[in-house]
Protein backbone atom coordinates (compact mmCIF):
# COMPACT_ATOMS: atom_id res chain seq x y z
CA UNK A 1 0.00 0.00 0.00
CA UNK A 2 1.25 3.33 -0.81
CA UNK A 3 2.65 5.67 2.16
CA UNK A 4 0.69 8.70 2.63
CA UNK A 5 2.35 12.55 3.03
CA UNK A 6 2.20 12.13 7.15
CA UNK A 7 3.80 8.29 6.94
CA UNK A 8 6.07 9.20 4.44
CA UNK A 9 7.09 12.08 6.36
CA UNK A 10 6.75 10.15 10.09
CA UNK A 11 9.15 7.30 8.98
CA UNK A 12 11.55 8.89 6.66
CA UNK A 13 12.37 12.54 7.66
CA UNK A 14 10.58 13.64 11.35
CA UNK A 15 13.90 12.56 13.77
CA UNK A 16 16.48 12.48 11.17
CA UNK A 17 18.44 15.65 12.03
CA UNK A 18 20.11 16.62 15.72
CA UNK A 19 17.16 18.55 18.04
CA UNK A 20 18.29 21.87 18.69
CA UNK A 21 17.50 24.05 21.78
CA UNK A 22 16.24 27.19 19.54
CA UNK A 23 13.86 24.97 17.98
CA UNK A 24 10.34 25.50 19.68
CA UNK A 25 8.28 24.23 17.62
CA UNK A 26 9.72 21.90 14.70
CA UNK A 27 7.94 19.36 11.86
CA UNK A 28 5.25 18.07 13.65
CA UNK A 29 2.77 21.06 12.94
CA UNK A 30 1.38 23.60 10.19
CA UNK A 31 4.75 26.14 11.10
CA UNK A 32 7.97 25.63 13.12
CA UNK A 33 8.34 28.62 15.91
CA UNK A 34 12.44 28.99 15.80
CA UNK A 35 14.18 31.74 18.49
CA UNK A 36 17.15 34.00 16.71
CA UNK A 37 19.30 34.87 19.30
CA UNK A 38 19.59 38.60 20.38
CA UNK A 39 22.38 40.15 18.38
CA UNK A 40 22.11 37.96 15.72
CA UNK A 41 20.90 37.91 12.28
CA UNK A 42 19.04 34.96 9.89
CA UNK A 43 20.72 34.06 7.18
CA UNK A 44 18.06 32.66 4.25
CA UNK A 45 19.23 31.01 1.12
CA UNK A 46 17.05 27.93 -1.00
CA UNK A 47 17.98 25.44 -3.32
CA UNK A 48 16.08 23.70 -6.26
CA UNK A 49 17.57 20.33 -7.86
CA UNK A 50 15.49 18.74 -10.71
CA UNK A 51 16.07 15.42 -11.71
CA UNK A 52 17.50 15.65 -15.62
CA UNK A 53 18.98 19.20 -14.82
CA UNK A 54 20.72 19.38 -11.92
CA UNK A 55 21.10 15.25 -11.29
CA UNK A 56 21.36 12.45 -13.81
CA UNK A 57 18.60 10.09 -13.24
CA UNK A 58 20.64 6.62 -12.17
CA UNK A 59 22.23 9.65 -8.95
CA UNK A 60 22.83 7.40 -6.39
CA UNK A 61 19.90 8.99 -4.01
CA UNK A 62 22.15 8.66 -0.94
CA UNK A 63 24.91 11.02 -2.50
CA UNK A 64 21.58 12.84 -3.85
CA UNK A 65 20.73 13.35 -0.66
CA UNK A 66 23.75 14.95 0.56
CA UNK A 67 24.11 17.30 -2.34
CA UNK A 68 20.26 18.78 -2.26
CA UNK A 69 21.86 19.83 1.71
CA UNK A 70 25.43 20.49 0.91
CA UNK A 71 24.58 23.63 -1.87
CA UNK A 72 22.77 25.27 0.48
CA UNK A 73 25.16 24.92 3.47
CA UNK A 74 27.77 26.18 0.88
CA UNK A 75 25.84 29.37 0.39
CA UNK A 76 25.66 29.92 4.76
CA UNK A 77 28.65 29.34 4.02
CA UNK A 78 29.79 32.52 1.43
CA UNK A 79 28.10 34.58 3.65
CA UNK A 80 29.51 33.48 7.20
CA UNK A 81 26.50 31.93 8.58
CA UNK A 82 26.40 29.33 11.13
CA UNK A 83 24.02 26.74 9.87
CA UNK A 84 20.84 26.04 12.06
CA UNK A 85 17.51 24.74 10.35
CA UNK A 86 16.73 23.80 7.35
CA UNK A 87 12.78 22.98 5.46
CA UNK A 88 13.01 20.09 2.69
CA UNK A 89 10.41 19.97 -0.49
CA UNK A 90 9.95 16.83 -2.19
CA UNK A 91 8.65 16.06 -5.68
CA UNK A 92 8.11 12.43 -6.09
CA UNK A 93 6.91 10.27 -9.30
CA UNK A 94 5.34 7.94 -6.55
CA UNK A 95 6.71 7.07 -3.27
CA UNK A 96 9.59 4.56 -3.75
CA UNK A 97 10.59 3.23 -0.13
CA UNK A 98 14.30 2.25 -0.94
CA UNK A 99 14.73 5.74 -2.55
CA UNK A 100 13.87 7.43 0.54
CA UNK A 101 15.75 5.52 2.49
CA UNK A 102 18.68 6.50 0.85
CA UNK A 103 17.86 9.62 0.31
CA UNK A 104 17.28 10.67 3.87
CA UNK A 105 20.70 8.64 5.15
CA UNK A 106 22.70 11.28 3.20
CA UNK A 107 20.75 14.14 4.24
CA UNK A 108 20.28 13.23 7.63
CA UNK A 109 24.19 12.37 7.62
CA UNK A 110 25.39 15.86 6.92
CA UNK A 111 22.68 17.64 8.78
CA UNK A 112 24.60 15.47 11.70
CA UNK A 113 28.12 16.78 11.02
CA UNK A 114 26.64 20.10 11.37
CA UNK A 115 24.38 20.28 13.69
CA UNK A 116 21.32 21.46 11.60
CA UNK A 117 17.35 20.67 12.46
CA UNK A 118 15.32 19.67 9.53
CA UNK A 119 12.27 22.07 11.05
CA UNK A 120 9.12 21.67 8.04
CA UNK A 121 8.77 20.70 4.51
CA UNK A 122 6.21 19.58 1.87
CA UNK A 123 5.91 16.62 -0.03
CA UNK A 124 3.97 16.05 -3.57
CA UNK A 125 3.09 13.91 -6.54
CA UNK A 126 5.32 14.84 -9.79
CA UNK A 127 8.13 14.95 -11.87
CA UNK A 128 11.37 13.95 -9.16
CA UNK A 129 12.43 17.92 -7.90
CA UNK A 130 13.73 18.81 -4.52
CA UNK A 131 13.83 21.93 -2.88
CA UNK A 132 15.55 23.04 0.27
CA UNK A 133 15.52 26.00 2.01
CA UNK A 134 18.30 26.36 4.78
CA UNK A 135 18.67 29.25 7.45
CA UNK A 136 21.79 30.43 9.45
CA UNK A 137 22.90 32.42 12.08
CA UNK A 138 25.42 34.97 12.16
CA UNK A 139 26.47 38.32 14.20
CA UNK A 140 24.45 41.35 13.53
CA UNK A 141 26.44 43.01 10.14
CA UNK A 142 29.23 41.01 9.95
CA UNK A 143 27.59 38.93 6.44
CA UNK A 144 30.16 39.11 4.12
CA UNK A 145 28.23 40.05 0.97
CA UNK A 146 28.88 40.21 -2.48
CA UNK A 147 29.71 44.19 -2.42
CA UNK A 148 32.37 44.78 -0.37
CA UNK A 149 35.44 43.86 -2.46
CA UNK A 150 37.88 46.76 -2.72
CA UNK A 151 40.79 47.87 -5.09
CA UNK A 152 44.07 46.06 -3.97
CA UNK A 153 42.41 42.97 -2.35
CA UNK A 154 43.68 39.94 -4.11
CA UNK A 155 41.14 37.04 -4.13
CA UNK A 156 41.48 33.20 -2.72
CA UNK A 157 39.82 30.39 -3.33
CA UNK A 158 38.88 26.91 -1.30
CA UNK A 159 39.86 23.74 -2.87
CA UNK A 160 40.14 23.45 -6.55
CA UNK A 161 38.58 23.98 -9.06
CA UNK A 162 36.99 22.38 -12.15
CA UNK A 163 36.60 18.79 -11.15
CA UNK A 164 32.75 18.82 -11.20
CA UNK A 165 32.48 20.59 -14.16
CA UNK A 166 34.94 17.78 -15.68
CA UNK A 167 32.82 15.08 -14.59
CA UNK A 168 29.97 16.61 -15.78
CA UNK A 169 31.26 16.92 -18.87
CA UNK A 170 32.68 13.51 -19.38
CA UNK A 171 29.30 11.83 -18.22
CA UNK A 172 27.34 14.44 -21.05
CA UNK A 173 29.96 12.72 -23.64
CA UNK A 174 28.76 9.47 -22.57
CA UNK A 175 31.69 8.04 -20.37
CA UNK A 176 30.60 5.55 -17.97
CA UNK A 177 31.38 6.43 -14.00
CA UNK A 178 33.94 4.30 -13.51
CA UNK A 179 36.13 5.84 -16.62
CA UNK A 180 35.10 9.42 -14.87
CA UNK A 181 37.25 8.44 -11.79
CA UNK A 182 35.52 8.38 -7.90
CA UNK A 183 37.33 11.30 -6.86
CA UNK A 184 35.49 13.35 -9.97
CA UNK A 185 32.65 11.31 -9.17
CA UNK A 186 32.90 12.64 -5.33
CA UNK A 187 32.78 16.47 -6.31
CA UNK A 188 29.95 16.22 -8.30
CA UNK A 189 27.40 14.19 -6.64
CA UNK A 190 28.96 15.08 -2.82
CA UNK A 191 30.29 18.27 -2.46
CA UNK A 192 31.95 19.89 0.45
CA UNK A 193 30.04 23.15 2.01
CA UNK A 194 33.47 25.23 2.92
CA UNK A 195 31.63 25.67 6.52
CA UNK A 196 35.30 25.96 8.74
CA UNK A 197 36.23 28.52 6.08
CA UNK A 198 33.46 30.83 5.74
CA UNK A 199 33.01 31.34 9.27
CA UNK A 200 36.95 31.36 9.97
CA UNK A 201 36.51 34.47 7.18
CA UNK A 202 34.34 36.41 9.30
CA UNK A 203 35.89 40.06 9.85
CA UNK A 204 38.84 39.30 7.49
CA UNK A 205 37.57 38.46 4.11
CA UNK A 206 35.80 41.81 2.18
CA UNK A 207 33.12 39.98 0.02
CA UNK A 208 32.33 36.38 -0.47
CA UNK A 209 30.74 33.86 -2.57
CA UNK A 210 29.65 30.21 -3.47
CA UNK A 211 31.30 29.19 -6.50
CA UNK A 212 28.86 26.63 -8.02
CA UNK A 213 29.09 28.11 -11.64
CA UNK A 214 32.76 28.54 -12.21
CA UNK A 215 34.78 30.94 -10.99
CA UNK A 216 34.84 33.73 -13.80
CA UNK A 217 31.23 33.43 -13.47
CA UNK A 218 30.85 34.14 -9.91
CA UNK A 219 33.88 36.10 -9.46
CA UNK A 220 32.05 38.52 -11.91
CA UNK A 221 28.95 38.98 -9.25
CA UNK A 222 31.22 40.63 -6.68
CA UNK A 223 32.82 42.70 -9.45
CA UNK A 224 29.48 43.89 -10.55
CA UNK A 225 28.55 44.27 -7.26
CA UNK A 226 31.66 46.13 -5.76
CA UNK A 227 32.04 48.31 -8.39
CA UNK A 228 36.13 46.72 -9.45
CA UNK A 229 38.01 44.67 -11.98
CA UNK A 230 40.01 41.70 -11.08
CA UNK A 231 42.93 40.46 -12.75
CA UNK A 232 44.09 36.56 -12.64
CA UNK A 233 47.07 34.86 -12.79
CA UNK A 234 46.05 31.08 -14.66
CA UNK A 235 49.17 29.75 -13.51
CA UNK A 236 47.77 30.23 -9.96
CA UNK A 237 44.44 28.82 -10.20
CA UNK A 238 44.78 25.70 -8.06
CA UNK A 239 43.71 22.38 -10.01
CA UNK A 240 43.65 19.07 -9.75
CA UNK A 241 45.67 16.18 -11.73
CA UNK A 242 42.68 15.57 -13.37
CA UNK A 243 41.90 19.15 -14.34
CA UNK A 244 45.14 20.06 -15.36
CA UNK A 245 45.08 16.86 -18.07
CA UNK A 246 42.03 18.20 -19.43
CA UNK A 247 43.30 21.49 -19.87
CA UNK A 248 46.66 20.53 -21.37
CA UNK A 249 44.68 18.58 -24.20
CA UNK A 250 41.69 21.41 -24.77
CA UNK A 251 43.23 24.01 -23.69
CA UNK A 252 39.85 25.23 -22.65
CA UNK A 253 39.41 27.24 -19.21
CA UNK A 254 35.63 27.02 -18.96
CA UNK A 255 36.21 24.45 -16.48
CA UNK A 256 37.31 26.54 -13.72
Amino acid sequence: MALSEFELIKRYFSAITPPRDDVLLGIEDDCALLRVPNGMQLAVTMDTLVAGVHFFPDVDPEALGHKALAVNLSDLAAMGAEPAWVTLALTLPEPDEAWLAGFSRGFAALAQRHTVQLVGGDTTRGPLAITVQAHGLLPAGQGMRRAGARVGDLIYVTGSLGDAGLALRKRRQGSPWEAVGSGLKQRLERPEPRLAAGLALRGIATAAIDISDGLLADLGHILESSGVGAEIHLSRIPLSDEVKTALHEERDWSLP
